[in-house]
């Protein structure tokens, strides 16, 4: 299981043949990257600047990891978020994760994205056009964290074919 947070750019195809990793129990390797976009709620964006707080931060994505292995059967956890000045188009964040079967994997790698965006200490500056501000958090952020509130996947996931 590894966090990181990093101003430099990241290997994508590493992170996920890392995740693998000759592992003969893994069944699924998922992911998400996301990326520097040029619009943001409608407003033209020519660039990010994403700031955190050392030590905390880490800890909070390692508490996301073990709440996530917790609920399911993980082989392995990869997140990889990056801090510093961002151009439009660059990665900002690899969160990948494997296991023995691919349900598993899909839904760990949604559940640790969706506490990502909502609980990690990342606070993101966006400039444009009209200046810059700080992006709030968003409604749909903090619903699609409370659709995990009462699944309970694993007991699903020991039942479930490959």
């Amino acid at each position: 299981m590894t966090v990181r947070v990093q101003r430099e750019v990241f290997d994508i195809s590493q992170l996920i043949d890392s995740l693998q990793a000759n592992d003969p129990g893994v069944g699924a390797v998922v992911n998400f990257v996301g990326y520097v976009r040029d619009i943001n709620q409608g407003e033209a964006v020519t660039g990010l600047f994403l700031e955190h707080y050392p030590g905390m931060t880490e800890r909070s994505l390692q508490t996301i990891i073990d709440d996530a292995k917790a609920r399911w059967p993980l082989r392995g956890v990869k997140i990889v978020h990056r801090i510093g000045p961002l151009s439009i188009s660059e990665p900002i964040v690899f969160v990948g994760v494997s296991s023995q079967h691919r349900q598993a994997a899909f839904e760990a790698c949604a559940f640790i994205m969706d506490y990502l965006k909502t609980n990690a200490p990342f606070w993101k500056r966006e400039e444009g056009a009209s200046g810059t501000h700080w992006v709030d958090a968003r409604d749909s952020d903090r619903s699609a964290v409370e659709r995990w509130a009462d699944t309970q996947p694993q007991a699903a996931m020991q039942r479930a074919p490959a």
